[in-house]
């Protein structure tokens, strides 16, 4: 029987957006393909059902919680425009990365 710990698992830190320079959303999940369904399908309300924010343009792995949620709020702390270049940097056309992830 395998021992589940949280040593095991990875994190993820996420931008969605409504679309291409649009309106941007920063996000921490443990399983990024759920994560993303739910703001796809707008199970959960709030932010990004409120403003359609469903595409998913990037996003960076883990190891540890803490790491992931420091990187998070060292994201939401930064400029658009720093945030944009980010995303550009490995998603230029700004593709949904969602179907990739499945």
């Amino acid at each position: 029987m395998n021992a589940f710990s949280l040593q095991d698992m990875s994190f993820f830190v996420y931008i969605l957006a409504s679309q291409r320079n649009g309106t941007l959303y920063v996000g921490v999940t443990n399983n990024l393909a759920r994560r993303i369904h739910e703001h796809r399908e707008k199970i959960i309300e709030g932010f990004t059902s409120n403003y359609n924010v469903t595409r998913l343009v990037w996003f960076d792995q883990t190891a540890s919680i803490e790491e992931a949620i420091s990187h998070e709020k060292r994201l939401k702390r930064w400029q658009r425009a720093w945030k944009i270049a980010l995303i550009e940097k490995t998603n230029p056309t700004w593709n949904d990365l969602y179907e990739g992830i499945l």
